[in-house]
């Protein structure tokens, strides 16, 4: 079984943290992970992490929806069960979309957020009873935690990561 050593640097402010990234980041050192109590805006930009393609998939979930809602409005209320209300016969699809404009949007609207919900849970790997990855308790409340791989290079890290603010910097063995 092989370890590797890292170095978790931990801060109690999240603007001292940004500038702890982009120094980090400056100086070449691979930042493995942060943690952190709450989002922190810009810091996906300040560790180089790409955009989310989420926004494709609710795309394309709510064509879904919305092509459920069509193919269930048009089966239902034209061609299974027409019905003749307030003097408006179902002889066609087309003749009564106005009616069936609510129906398609709320179904666009469930299929992108339920399927979004489930996508976002699949691509983060949180499953059910899923065991907590977060590596110090501190992180869900008030601190923030930098993890930065150790190549060699531990008593000069260790400086570093101390001169950028952080209030506690451990050297961990991670298997």
């Amino acid at each position: 079984m092989s370890s590797t050593k890292v170095i978790h640097a931990l801060y109690n402010d999240d603007d001292i943290l940004m500038d702890a990234v982009k120094q980090t980041k400056k100086a070449h050192h691979h930042i493995e992970e942060v943690f952190t109590p709450f989002p922190v805006h810009g810091l996906d930009k300040a560790l180089g992490i790409p955009p989310t393609r989420l926004a494709i998939c609710a795309f394309i979930y709510g064509c879904i929806g919305l092509s459920v809602a069509t193919t269930m409005m048009n089966y239902i209320m034209i061609e299974d069960w027409p019905q003749d209300i307030g003097g408006k016969p179902s002889f066609s699809y087309y003749q009564n979309m106005p009616a069936f404009v609510p129906v398609m949007f709320e179904m666009t609207v469930f299929f992108a957020a339920h399927l979004m919900v489930i996508t976002f849970y699949m691509r983060s790997k949180l499953w059910p009873f899923k065991q907590a990855e977060n590596p110090d308790i501190r992180t869900t409340d008030d601190h923030f935690l930098m993890e930065v791989s150790v190549n060699d290079n531990e008593d000069e890290l260790v400086k570093f990561l101390q001169n950028t603010g952080a209030v506690e910097v451990k050297v961990i063995e991670k298997h």
